[in-house]
């Protein structure tokens, strides 16, 4: 079978309640990870391939795994594509100012 015509897994996103502060955490303690929430506080919905990072697309992916099953992002295919959303309102509900007070220190720091 062709590598294009393989259907992909389906994606884990943990239900807001399952949602693990250390978890949160972890998943917000990289750079790449950092760009990719800040993309989509500007940005709601964007395709996986247009965010403003340079890694190769196999570390892309692991940086979106890592987020989704943080509770961090939700993905969902669409066409031959993924689009990538922030879980903001979920995040705030579960950790009030926990994403947003992460988010605003490591833009500070970084000057």
């Amino acid at each position: 079978m062709a590598r294009s015509s393989k259907r992909r897994g389906p994606l884990r996103h943990p239900a807001a309640t399952e949602i693990d502060l250390l978890d949160v955490l972890h998943a917000l303690s990289d750079p790449t990870r950092i760009t990719i929430v800040r993309t989509l506080l500007a940005d709601p919905e964007r395709a996986c391939g247009t965010f403003p990072v340079e890694v190769a697309p196999s570390t892309l992916s692991h940086h979106f795994k890592v987020l989704r099953e943080a509770g961090v992002i939700h993905q969902r295919e669409e066409a031959n594509r993924r689009l990538t959303t922030l879980r903001q309102a979920e995040l705030e509900n579960r950790f009030p100012g926990v994403l947003t007070s992460i988010v605003d220190a490591y833009v500070a720091q970084q000057g």
